[in-house]
Parts: structure tokens; C-alpha cells; sequence
């Protein structure tokens, strides 16, 4: 597919930029990581990429590093008791994911695309099969986060996820590019230790 070159360019030139410029960002939080919690400044995990693939997601570290290794927030007892208090702020902002501009810069990922499941979320991997949502290129952002992030239940999540792939163009890149900037400002969708009990709006996922 002659788009899925462009957007590897896109990605590429894009990413390099984004480092640049943010690396006064990047100085600042690595310090605030540091001052606030033992441990290291970046969080590995593995995750699924295109066609199933794994990698290592990297982000700036949340949370305590005696924290149950590979368990999903929400899935943890209490996860406010795990979070740092640095951790709390770059979640809430999302600044957390800025690390994954060096994941894009390897073509492990892209801006956009679903949202790269963990190893272990078998319910969210098999249901993106049914869609052919696994055969595009995971991504920072995607239709999903734009249409619910955190709040939409699994079913609905690889349902926008797989409509992306199937629409999969510069126009939706763009829409969910600005879309996401929206979202974070208003921190829309983020739920801190629970899973999504949303349905997709039947309007936007028409869209």
C-alpha cells in the first residue's frame, strides 16, 4: 500500500522534530522522574505490534519499581498506592508516552494506529483479528483514543480500531492527529484503575 510509505516518512520526519524540540521537555521530566522516586527514568514493556509482532514500548516511568511487573492498571489493587506522585501528573497529561518517539523512529510504531495491546491482553488481540485491526502499524494515538480511550469497553475498542485500518488514509491520520491534542488538553477518556464500561457513541463510529 503506497499510503503506509508515506506515513513511514511522515513518521520518520515528524518523530526526528518532535525529539528536537521537546528535548528541553524530555530534560525536565527525566529530573523530576529522578527527584522523585528511586529507579529509572524509562519504563520497558512488551508489547504487540503489526501483524502481532513484540516490542518494547518505551515511556517515562509512573510508577513505584516494586509494582506487579506486566498487570494492567486496572487490574491492580489499589493502583493509586503504585503510582509516583511525578507519575500522577505525566499520566494525567500524557506526557508519559513521550518516550515512544524513539519507538516511532525505529518503525515500531507510528503516530497513529490502534494502540499497542500488552503481550497478555488475549481479549483485545483476538477481537482486533475480527477486524484486521492487527495488520496496521501500532501507533501514539489512534481512532479508538479520539472516540473514548479509556472508557470504551474491549468489544468497541477493536471496532474503531479495526475501522481505521480498514479506512487507513492521510485524511483520518490528520483528523485523529488533531484530535488527540483536543483530547488531552480536556484529559478526556482517562480513567486511573478501571476498565472501560463505555459503548462508542453510534455517531462516531460511523465516522
Amino acid at each position: 500500500m503506497v499510503y503506509l510509505k508515506i506515513k513511514r516518512l511522515i513518521d520518520i520526519i515528524l518523530s526526528s522534530l518532535g525529539f528536537i524540540i521537546l528535548s528541553p521537555v524530555f530534560l525536565v521530566l527525566i529530573i523530576a522522574i529522578k527527584l522523585d522516586s528511586p529507579g529509572p527514568v524509562l519504563f520497558k514493556q512488551k508489547r504487540v505490534g503489526i501483524h502481532k509482532s513484540h516490542f518494547n514500548i518505551l515511556k517515562f516511568r509512573t510508577m513505584r519499581i516494586d509494582t506487579p511487573k506486566d498487570t494492567p492498571t486496572h487490574l491492580l489493587e489499589n493502583p493509586d498506592q503504585w503510582i509516583t506522585k511525578v507519575g500522577k501528573f505525566l499520566r494525567r497529561t500524557s506526557l508519559d508516552e513521550l518516550p515512544q518517539i524513539i519507538n516511532i523512529f525505529k518503525g515500531e510504531m507510528s503516530i497513529i494506529g490502534p494502540r499497542p495491546a500488552l503481550r497478555n491482553q488475549y481479549d483485545l488481540i483476538e477481537q482486533r483479528d475480527k477486524y484486521g485491526a492487527n495488520d496496521v502499524p501500532v501507533g501514539l494515538t489512534g481512532w479508538a483514543q479520539i472516540n473514548g480511550r479509556d472508557e470504551l469497553e474491549i468489544d468497541v475498542k477493536a471496532r474503531l480500531d479495526g475501522e481505521y485500518a480498514e479506512k487507513i488514509a492521510l485524511l483520518i491520520d490528520v483528523r485523529c492527529f488533531f484530535g488527540t491534542i483536543f483530547s488531552v488538553l480536556r484529559s478526556d477518556g482517562v480513567i486511573e484503575g478501571g476498565t472501560g464500561s463505555k459503548k462508542a457513541d453510534k455517531e462516531s463510529v460511523k465516522q
